[in-house]
């Protein structure tokens, strides 16, 4: 090939930079086995948590900790924490939180991201930077803590949910969002005599699933792992939620839940077992919901985050 061959192509082909290049061999490699301990270190813990809650107490005892290899599989930890008593009941508490908590602060942050994305709506700007000011300035635990009590909303479950029921960084996203929709449907709809409710409700929802679905998730994480609002608004121990009662279990080493404590003192069951059990019951809404939200990421959060 001649010099001035190699000339032309050169000039031809736009320089790339470095981590546009074509890995390596050994580049491949080297990621392929960064992931595989990523995921193993992941999901390792996780195998010892579901194996160790599913193992019988004989099992439990011979290993004297947390089981690795299953040796016999029983579900009585799962049957007798759902049989009822204070588990079942923070479960439905969990539940009941999550969704009213996420159906609410869906519909706050809806309404606020639509209003806030129409420039010609009234004190947008300064109610904008009003709640961007939120974002790095915070009252503090005892005010907040006096607020809810001056409200009456100590040992309610409004307290689980109104102190932390909107997030202005969720709001931005879905304004950002919101405003990268092509105002020409907006406006041929508002000629033909469309409100805004009506606009927000037929046009721009429909058009922005995956951003809600993405919010909707965060909401639903945040209301489901929640437990510090509970610690400190309730002092009923029939309404706590179940990330309390994993942490009396867990962290405070906790025997069991209340009405199991015979069946561990008589050796029916294992304490550690059923602690492994309760931290399984708290990660199955989220493993479950999350896969179905993945495909929404990439499109709803990045093109929220960027746009607007």
């Amino acid at each position: 090939m001649s010099l001035n061959t190699q000339l032309i192509r050169s000039l031809k082909a736009p320089a790339r930079p470095v981590w546009e290049e074509q890995p390596s061999k050994t580049g491949l490699t080297a990621k392929g086995g960064l992931l595989a301990l990523c995921c193993l270190g992941v999901l390792g813990p996780l195998w010892i948590v579901i194996v160790t809650s599913l193992s019988p107490k004989p099992v439990i005892d011979r290993v004297g900790g947390l089981v690795v290899i299953p040796q016999g599989i029983t579900f009585v930890n799962y049957t007798e924490l759902l049989s009822g008593g204070q588990v079942s009941r923070a479960i439905t508490v969990s539940v009941g939180v999550t969704l009213f908590g996420t159906l609410f602060s869906m519909t706050v942050s809806v309404l606020a991201a639509y209003g806030l994305s129409r420039p010609g709506s009234m004190g947008h700007r300064f109610l904008l930077m009003t709640m961007m000011a939120t974002m790095f300035f915070g009252a503090g635990l005892i005010p907040t803590y006096l607020l809810v009590q001056s409200l009456g909303l100590t040992d309610t479950y409004l307290s689980l949910i109104l102190p932390s029921a909107v997030s202005v960084f969720n709001i931005l996203v879905l304004r950002a969002f919101f405003m990268g929709i092509s105002p020409e449907l907006t406006e041929s709809a508002r000629i033909d005599g469309a409100g805004d409710l009506r606009i927000l409700l037929t046009i721009i929802m429909p058009l922005s699933r995956a951003v809600l679905a993405v919010i909707s998730l965060f909401y639903a994480v945040g209301y489901w792992s929640a437990w510090f609002n509970a610690s400190i608004y309730l002092t009923d121990q029939q309404m706590m939620p179940l990330q309390n009662v994993l942490i009396q279990l867990v962290q405070k080493n906790t025997e069991a839940p209340t009405g199991l404590q015979q069946a561990v003192r008589t050796g029916q069951l294992s304490a550690l077992g059923l602690q492994m059990a309760v931290v399984v019951l708290a990660l199955i809404p989220v493993a479950f919901a999350s896969p179905f939200v993945q495909r929404h990421f990439k499109k709803g959060m990045l093109t929220g985050a960027v746009k607007g």
